[in-house]
């Protein structure tokens, strides 16, 4: 049978009546009369060769052959809701909401974005920062970023950056001397980022000391803060040294702003992942926005790069985690 001549609203009769078992609850669902529904599955029944229904006494029985047809027309009529939606979603806007935690929007996302602009310069971003849970549909997000382990039920997951963790200070904390071995620590302030609590891979002060060897050292004392850019902020500063995150404190080590004392770092389990469900995947501006993110990603110094001696009057940075 041609494409033109398929019997679609037939086929959504027999789908409804089907599902209920009833020419009854089927016309209610679809909003006609018993007889019209009653009418549509004799026509398609005589256009397939096939009977569709046993007519019992007390209801509707499907044969065999309806049985065998039934989970292709399904996923037929799924398939043909995902492009409307598709549709529909392209027409809704040119501009792209991004869901973005707020110190992966500052401290990652927000420095880089002018680059998206130079190479995409017809398409409109809306950054929406915040940790909170997403409902794409009511909140018209198009794509999230989220730090996480990677599971997501019912979304689309994409591993982008893995992340780690060091010390970090400002350039002239470290210039004033104290800060050749972890020893020095004893005499300033820590700098703890707190967001990462349910990542029990991610090493606290504590842990970090402790590895290091160093045992005399409180390592729950200092500033706290519950999210990573205003640890990273404190530490530019020159507040404290800050356990900050690979990805967070990369721009500002980058730029001198920032550097590691130590020539250690610490990976950890959770990582930042591109979210969202199939049906925005596929939609133009998010594969041009994801395909973006990718080349940024790959685009960052790897760690040991990002260790400068730049402002630190010639002291090397050294390894004390080996």
């Amino acid at each position: 049978m041609r494409r033109g001549q398929l019997p679609l609203n037939a086929l959504r009769v027999f789908d409804a009546a089907a599902r209920h078992l009833s020419f009854k609850l089927a016309a209610d669902e679809l909003a006609v009369t018993p007889a019209a529904v009653s009418q549509q599955i004799r026509a398609l029944e005589d256009t397939l060769g096939v009977v569709l229904f046993k007519r019992q006494t007390r209801g509707l029985e499907l044969t065999h052959e309806a049985q065998l047809a039934l989970p292709a027309l399904r996923e037929g009529f799924l398939q043909f809701e995902e492009v409307v939606r598709l549709l529909q979603l392209t027409q809704r806007s040119d501009m792209l909401t991004v869901s973005v935690a707020p110190s992966f929007a500052s401290k990652w996302l927000v420095p880089r974005i002018e680059r998206f602009y130079n190479s995409v310069p017809d398409m409109d971003v809306r950054i929406d920062a915040s940790n909170a849970l997403v409902n794409f549909g009511q909140d018209n997000i198009d794509l999230a970023i989220r730090y996480g382990a990677g599971d997501y039920p019912q979304l689309l997951s994409e591993r982008l950056i893995d992340e780690a963790v060091s010390p970090v200070c400002s350039p002239d904390l470290y210039a004033s001397g104290g800060l050749e071995t972890p020893q020095g620590l004893r005499d300033l302030i820590l700098i703890h980022d707190d967001s990462s609590i349910e990542d029990e891979s991610c090493p606290t002060w504590s842990m970090w000391l402790r590895a290091a060897g160093v045992g005399d050292i409180e390592g729950d004392r200092g500033l706290h803060f519950n999210q990573s850019n205003l640890a990273i902020e404190a530490a530019v500063a020159g507040k404290g040294v800050a356990l900050a995150k690979h990805t967070i404190a990369a721009d500002d080590i980058e730029h001198g702003r920032l550097v590691r004392p130590f020539a250690d770092e610490q990976p950890v389990n959770f990582a930042y992942y591109l979210v969202a469900p199939m049906d925005r995947w596929r939609l133009p501006k998010v594969a041009r926005f994801v395909e973006w993110l990718r080349e940024e990603a790959a685009a960052m110094k790897p760690p040991a790069e990002q260790i400068s001696n730049d402002h630190t009057d010639g002291k090397d940075p050294v390894n004390h985690l080996d």
